[in-house]
């Protein structure tokens, strides 16, 4: 028989949506209005990523996913979401995960443990990221995202101003700078785990201001008006997925009781804890053939979705 010690799921009504106020694009371009905007959805979001809720982490890793493809259309790269996903879990232990990869893993990590912007942390991203720093540029880079958490200046203005500073000192180090950004504004928000946001939209055509209207890049024209407009909209975004993943753990948590396999509750905590599960995953001792028909209830009970949309090598999640 089931073991039946599922994680109690707080209620979907626990996630508060963004005002539709809040929402509302700027009818000008004045900084004071965008920084506002991004204030008050970071505001709103602040509640979701200070908890500590059973579907955590498929948030941040769904959000890390969403992070890593945006991070691959700056680099001009086509892999896309579902693409990542085999990459991460269907290559065998030990293979190489190749620059996509490797670019996911930089997201998933920044979400894994706590807010590291150390010269180490730095140092393991930009490699991810395909950059060779040198001492001296780590040792400059580490420094500058050290002084943004210690600034009394606000949030927002504290990582804009970071980004740019980062590539004066490699003009090559984009996704570095936007990973640190988001280090630093979880630093600054004292949040347990970070939370992927800025790349997320950096590349919405909402974000692009200026007179060119190209996209917005740091240190470009307009880089931080740019800035708070994509935290606004990847924040709202974020608070929309939270809504969306409390709601399907919901229905999951009311699926548990429906499960007789061994190893069931094994599967549902995976299946909160990250933003995929591949259907030949090795989960509390249950057998592949046992996994297979376990994942195939869970989807007929609505609680779980095939994300391939292939007849083999699937892959689930919430």
């Amino acid at each position: 028989m089931l073991r039946r010690a599922t994680p109690l799921i707080p209620s979907p009504s626990a996630v508060q949506p963004v005002p539709g106020w809040v929402r509302t694009k700027p009818q000008s371009d004045q900084g004071v209005d965008a920084a506002f905007q991004a204030g008050a959805s970071l505001a709103v979001l602040d509640a979701i990523a200070r908890d500590t809720l059973p579907w955590s982490g498929v948030f941040r890793q769904r959000l890390a996913l969403q992070a890593a493809a945006a991070s691959l259309r700056l680099l001009g790269r086509r892999e896309d979401q579902n693409q990542l996903r085999d990459v991460q879990l269907l290559r065998r232990p030990g293979d190489d995960p190749g620059p996509a990869g490797r670019v996911l893993l930089a997201w998933r990590h920044l979400v894994a443990r706590s807010p590291d912007c150390s010269p180490e942390a730095t140092a393991r991203a930009a490699a991810s990221f395909g950059l060779a720093l040198s001492a001296t540029d780590l040792a400059a880079v580490a420094e500058l995202a050290s002084a943004a958490t210690g600034s009394a200046r606000a949030a927002i203005v504290a990582v804009a101003e970071l980004s740019e500073r980062v590539v004066k000192v490699r003009p090559d180090a984009e996704l570095l700078a936007l990973w640190l950004a988001d280090a630093v504004l979880a630093q600054k928000f004292k949040w347990l785990l970070p939370v992927p946001l800025l790349a997320t939209t950096i590349l919405d055509p909402g974000v692009r201001v200026g007179s060119t209207g190209k996209r917005p890049r740091p240190g470009g024209e307009g880089w931080q008006l740019a800035l708070a407009l994509a935290y606004a909209r990847a924040a709202s975004g974020a608070i929309d997925l939270a809504g969306e993943l409390a709601r399907r753990a919901d229905v999951l948590a009311g699926a548990a009781p429906k499960l007789r396999a061994k190893g069931s509750g094994a599967v549902i905590a995976a299946l909160l804890s990250d933003d995929a599960l591949a259907g030949s995953a090795e989960i509390g001792g249950i057998s592949d053939r046992g996994l297979r028909r376990l994942f195939d209830r869970l989807v007929s009970l609505g609680a779980v979705r095939e994300l391939s949309g292939r007849p083999s090598f699937r892959l689930y999640g919430l």
